[in-house]
């Protein structure tokens, strides 16, 4: 993309343009040689001004230029999303510097009807986004990257085996390769590629007094002919399981989105059936015509691949999918994938309820966050932990119930309403270190009928965070009306770590 910054600026840009159509327009960075131009548009470079003049001289050629400082962070922020864009043309598709794409569009030119096909219709979606591209299609990237940027032509392709051919009339440039070193070989008198073909490589290479520049030179010169691999490491590597499908016409309709979901989990669940796995995560992704995307996704408890079952959870959803001006592609990828799960016993004793089936429990999971969220359906896990508080943890629901380990740390009976905070309360004890005889919690005085404890834990030393952390009283008392509550006393009388100790209720006793 030649223009990249200025092209980006102008459909980011939610005021009116600076200047007006034709006038000249430039942006300008800081660098070490001070302010210099970035980008000009088609009016300055009327007026003979280049990325990389100083901007002093170029206000001194023009006085009425009108320039911006370029923001390069949101270029390439945004040179990421069209890269995750391009994904509709490639599953593997990278960034190229600062204003380039590269695709590996190995067999897919031919859903296009071709690779002239398929370029153009790459060119007019660009072009849709007020993007201007210049395109390249070779065996090699190197030979690809040549002739996108030095091509004769905006979209430039080589056949098979032919790109030594493409190469010959390009500049030397066009080999990747640093300024310092293209000016050396202009020295000799080589400006263009061709004129590498017929020179020996030992000979070559002799020509350079630094070894590693005359690697490079001959490593560039392989890649771009294809003798050197050069792999492409995509922005986001694609999933293993993923279908797609695109139509004739964009889908502009609930009813239409739901019948390409349809379609597309026959596929996805026939590739998931043939690797004899299931998978946990389904996001299903349209793009749309005017180059954006709208997704919806959803999680399992635990591994699975049916169709059906499938559909229905997605169902709610779907709703939230707008799809604007009309989706031209949809894909259907499955994520943390894994064997299915066969589970023929019972939960065990106390996990669950009397004839409990894990297969249903972990539906009847799933619906309920379909409808209401995902994760929102947490189960109690243990903690080896003496303090109350950190002896047991709300987890997402794993996939399966699981027993209470017979481990766990429990040294007395535990309320069945637990305060999610301590709550203060005032007492009147007739001991100092015994229960309290009275009681004043949310502004109502209890007197105590009866109590039990206490049930002493002290600071977890062995944790590191026994520095100023008091030890703790439990006591289980009834006042005269036969309420139940759980007291704790925070810190013990003349234990010199906070004062006067502290009273709490943490909880209610059925």
């Amino acid at each position: 993309f030649p223009h990249w910054p200025m092209e980006r600026l102008k459909r980011a840009r939610t005021t009116p343009w600076p200047v007006e159509d034709g006038a000249p327009f430039v942006l300008t960075e800081t660098c070490l040689h001070g302010r210099t131009l970035a980008a000009v548009n088609d009016g300055a470079r009327a007026l003979g001004l280049e990325p990389g003049l100083r901007f002093t001289d170029a206000r001194a050629r023009v006085p009425e230029l009108v320039a911006e400082e370029i923001d390069r962070e949101a270029d390439h922020i945004a040179l990421k999303r069209l890269t995750l864009w391009m994904t509709r043309f490639s599953p593997l598709t990278a960034m190229d510097g600062i204003d380039g794409l590269r695709l590996d569009v190995t067999g897919c030119a031919h859903l296009f009807g071709g690779e002239k096909a398929f370029l153009a219709a790459m060119k007019r979606a660009l072009e849709a986004l007020g993007l201007t591209p210049r395109l390249g299609l070779a065996d090699s990237a190197g030979a690809a990257w040549a002739l996108a940027r030095f091509g004769a032509n905006a979209v430039q392709m080589s056949g098979p085996g032919s790109s030594c051919e493409a190469l010959t009339a390009l500049p030397i440039a066009a080999l990747r390769l640093e300024a310092g070193t293209v000016q050396v070989l202009r020295r000799f008198g080589l400006t263009r590629i061709g004129q590498l073909f017929s020179i020996e490589r030992t000979a070559l290479a002799r020509r350079f007094r630094n070894r590693e520049v005359a690697q490079d030179v001959l490593l560039r010169l392989d890649q771009a002919l294809g003798v050197r691999p050069e792999p492409l490491i995509p922005l986001k590597a694609p999933a293993r399981f993923t279908a797609r499908i695109s139509g004739p016409e964009p889908l502009l309709s609930l009813g239409g989105i739901e019948d390409a979901l349809s379609k597309l989990l026959t596929e996805l669940t026939r590739q998931l059936e043939e690797a004899g796995k299931g998978a946990r995560r389904f996001i299903l992704t349209g793009y749309r015509s005017d180059g954006t995307r709208t997704s919806a996704s959803l999680a399992l408890s635990r591994p699975g691949r049916d169709a059906g079952a499938i559909a229905k959870l997605f169902a709610p959803r779907l709703e939230a999918m707008d799809p604007g001006f009309g989706i031209d592609l949809m894909t259907l990828s499955a994520h943390g994938t894994g064997p299915l799960e066969a589970i023929a016993s019972a939960l065990p004793d106390g996990a669950a309820l009397p004839g409990a089936d894990p297969a249903e429990t972990a539906a009847l999971v799933d619906r309920l966050n379909a409808r209401l969220g995902d994760d929102l359906v947490a189960i109690f896990t243990a903690h080896e932990s003496h303090v109350p508080g950190r002896s047991e943890a709300l987890t997402p629901f794993p996939g399966a119930l699981k027993p209470w380990p017979a481990t766990a740390h429990r040294t007395g009976p535990r309320p069945l309403i637990v305060l999610d905070r301590p709550e203060p309360v005032e007492t009147i004890a007739i001991l100092p270190d015994g229960p309290p005889a009275r009681f004043t919690w949310r502004r109502v005085t209890r007197s105590v009928a009866r109590a039990d404890g206490p049930e002493r834990i002290g600071p977890e030393w062995w944790r590191g965070k026994a520095d100023g952390v008091r030890a703790r009283d439990y006591y289980r008392v009834e006042d005269e009306n036969g309420h139940r509550y759980w007291l704790m006393r925070e810190g013990l009388y003349d234990d010199q770590r906070g004062g006067t100790p502290r009273w709490y209720v943490c909880g209610l006793f059925p």
